[in-house]
């Protein structure tokens, strides 16, 4: 296979065709993708659907050169190529929009469209270039203002810059990952609906990652969905029904594994959330006006592709955050996520990404421990000085009861594996006997099964003690086997609500993808 040259751009009349032969991809004992075969012909629009984990990013990703497949061939018109890099890839006519923005805010339009190119020009005569620029703005299927700094554009505007400049770069097979999870559903109209008018036209064909069922109906010709890094369907779009696509990804004997769950008695409500509103980082709606209760001994599971605004839910309920509107009651009582109210009312958090959101990555295992309870006796004397003997001792106690691997307890926690700093987490938020209230998001996230089965061990005992549990997560077969009730998220909004034992996997499908 290494002897395959690069095959020369096609010709601008019409796109390449891109085979994915028997693709393979193992990191270490794990395989992300197995076997998957696909399609892209030309002129064609191409959806490939599949939930988190699926698969997805790891075929494109071997596809554009990041990753080198374990087995598999990549065909560009029936040609076997070797693609190491992205610029490989766009000697091969293929480019890609990413999920995040790749532009920089502070130069403009037309400086990001020239440094994105792949020469190596130390020159740059700009009136020339500004010509170059106008005359294709002028026939680009979107138009950005080439003197406004990028900082200054809608997000709308950021994402037809992101797809331009593949256009810019000649680019004719487009791969576009999730590209309309920042926009609002009109500009995510607007922005598919001019690339199939290229792609009829005959001038680009599209790869369009996407989880929401809606796009593939209204844009793709055909599709592809992975399950669990296989192939699980295929096929003209015309030819499929959503329950048939939500049955492909979601599979047919999908059933949660089970937990030795006590039974609950009357409900209690521990958290209750009326009409709560966030806005993203950016200023856009993210959360619009969700409400739920949590009982006393019950987990509620939030299903949802990433990016529907749970991220943004979570941190409002965990201080991170503040909601433009809401009206928030913990226990009974009003509460903002202050310090002071989550100690009150025994509110604990295992947040997204812990070494990021929950520790301090140079302090010490012990010190990282102690965050909540450092200014109380026995930790502190007076509220005021630290009794670091204390602290010590009460996190060597933590680390044998929750099992952390850890050299000492004076060893900077981000030298431990993702595994152990969530265990060092989990000791933090559930030692105490005063938790009424867990949030939990993602919590097993990139974690291996050892450290999964113990943090789900870990969350369905804290349930059964009494403890009310909100769990948010991307998994959905983590969600069936914990929760008592699942809600999916989905735009910001809760679209379906049912109890485990009444659960449809279909109808969730549906939802999740925006259906």
């Amino acid at each position: 296979m290494d002897t395959a040259t690069l095959h020369k751009p096609p010709a601008l009349g019409r796109p390449p065709q891109l085979d994915v032969v028997e693709m393979t991809k193992r990191f270490g004992s794990f395989t992300a993708l197995d076997h998957v075969s696909m399609t892209l012909r030309p002129g064609s629009l191409h959806a490939l659907l599949g939930e988190n984990g699926a698969g997805k990013s790891t075929l494109v990703k071997c596809v554009m050169g990041f990753y080198r497949p374990t087995s598999g061939q990549i065909l560009i018109d029936q040609q076997l190529q070797i693609i190491h890099s992205p610029k490989d890839a766009h000697a091969c006519g293929i480019g890609m929009v990413y999920q995040h923005f790749t532009s920089v805010p502070a130069m403009t339009v037309a400086e990001n469209l020239v440094l994105s190119r792949y020469d190596d020009k130390t020159v740059i005569n700009w009136k020339q270039e500004l010509a170059e620029l106008r005359a294709f703005m002028e026939s680009a299927p979107f138009h950005v203002d080439l003197g406004t700094p990028v900082g200054q554009l809608a997000t709308g505007q950021k994402q037809k810059l992101e797809i331009l400049k593949q256009l810019y770069l000649k680019s004719r097979l487009l791969i576009l990952d999730e590209p309309t999870s920042a926009l609002t559903p009109g500009e995510a109209d607007e922005v598919l609906g001019l690339l199939k008018e290229e792609v009829k036209q005959g001038h680009l064909s599209v790869l369009l990652i996407t989880h929401k069922f809606r796009e593939v109906q209204a844009f793709a010709d055909e599709v592809t969905i992975l399950q669990q890094g296989q192939l699980a369907g295929q096929g003209q779009v015309k030819d499929l029904t959503i329950e048939a696509m939500a049955e492909m990804m979601l599979g047919k004997e999908r059933k949660p594994k089970s937990v030795m769950k006590t039974e609950t008695s009357a409900q209690v409500p521990v958290l209750q959330v009326r009409d709560l509103h966030a806005n993203r980082d950016n200023g856009l709606p993210a959360v619009k006006g969700v409400s739920l209760q949590v009982h006393a001994g019950e987990i509620v599971g939030i299903a949802g592709v990433s990016g529907n605004g749970q991220r943004e839910f979570v941190e409002s309920l965990s201080g991170q955050r503040l909601p433009t509107q809401a009206q928030l009651l913990v226990n009974g009582d009003a509460y903002t996520a202050t310090r002071v109210e989550m100690m009150r009312h025994g509110v604990y958090a295992l947040p997204e990404e812990p070494l990021r959101n929950a520790c301090v990555p140079n302090m010490s295992v012990a010190e990282n421990m102690a965050l909540r309870t450092f200014d109380r006796p026995p930790q502190a004397k007076w509220n005021l000085f630290l009794v670091l003997k204390a602290i010590r001792s009460a996190a060597q106690q933590l680390v044998h009861a929750f099992s952390v691997k850890t050299p000492s307890v004076e060893t900077p926690v981000s030298h431990l594996s993702g595994g152990n700093v969530q265990r060092t987490v989990l000791a933090r938020e559930l030692s105490s006997t005063d938790v009424r209230l867990l949030i939990a998001a993602n919590p097993s996230f990139g974690l291996d099964f050892a450290a999964v089965d113990f943090i789900h061990d870990m969350i369905v005992d804290a349930r059964n003690r009494g403890v009310a549990v909100l769990l948010v997560s991307e998994d959905l077969d983590e969600l069936l086997t914990l929760a008592d009730r699942i809600i999916v998220m989905s735009e910001g909004e809760f679209v379906y609500e049912s109890t485990i034992a009444d659960v449809d996997l279909t109808l969730i499908g549906q939802r999740m993808a925006g259906h």
